[in-house]
């Protein structure tokens, strides 16, 4: 399987070096000028992976999508031109795969995040909150996981105010911590990513897994069969 890179920062060069793990090969790698520069000609490819800056994402997708060709996104920040791309996506036919985390972990993370919130939202009088901590490089905060959590316990019915906070220190790969405090008592839960090659290898298993597939889907979409 031939894959396109764009974007060869960090990630994009975890994904580079463990493509072969996956059975893939690294066709080409765009570093240039977003956009225009996903159009240039490296021969035959199945999917682009983009690990690039959110501002770049809408014209490498418009760019992608003119060429046919399907595209994982693990870059975050960009969520506001999300319904815009998803028009784009079913017009021209190509599939998408977007996730803030492409964790294993944390995707079932997200699922036991969302059976909580159901089930304290239906209890009553109990707050909650996220705290997520990154590598002081990071340049989003809240980072696109803790919003995606967010969004997600909103959608299965916490309908209180959830408080979220941030840390950018030293090289911390990434833990989100979901906490639920009622009158006596408190729950947490805690993602921890001890090293962020599990990001590039989940990103070539949905790269693989998109092969062929069109419309628009995430990591649960992946690991349930949806």
């Amino acid at each position: 399987m031939r894959i396109l890179l764009v974007g060869h920062g960090r990630m994009g060069q975890l994904v580079e070096r463990l493509a072969g793990e996956h059975g893939c090969e690294i066709a080409g790698i765009v570093t240039e000028e977003p956009g225009s520069s996903v159009r240039k000609d490296v021969g035959p490819v199945d999917v682009a992976i983009d690990f690039t800056q959110p501002e770049a994402v809408p014209a490498n997708v418009a760019a992608l999508a003119e060429r046919g060709l399907s595209v994982v996104i693990g870059t975050t920040g960009w969520q506001v031109h999300e319904p815009a791309l998803r028009t784009l996506a079913a017009k021209s036919g190509i599939g998408v795969l977007a996730s803030a985390n492409f964790s294993l972990g944390m995707t079932v993370f997200r699922m036991i995040v969302e059976e909580a919130s159901r089930r304290f939202e239906a209890a009553g009088g109990v707050g909650a909150w996220i705290h997520e901590a990154h590598h002081a490089a990071k340049l989003d905060a809240p980072s696109g996981t803790a919003l995606m959590l967010k969004r997600a316990m909103q959608d299965a019915g916490y309908a209180s105010p959830i408080d979220v906070s941030s840390t950018r220190a030293g090289s911390i790969p990434g833990t989100h911590t979901i906490g639920f405090d009622a009158a006596a008592e408190t729950v947490t839960v805690t993602h921890t990513v001890r090293d962020r090659a599990v990001f590039a290898h989940g990103a070539l298993e949905a790269a693989k897994w998109l092969k062929g597939r069109r419309g628009w889907f995430e990591m649960r979409d992946m690991i349930t069969g949806g």
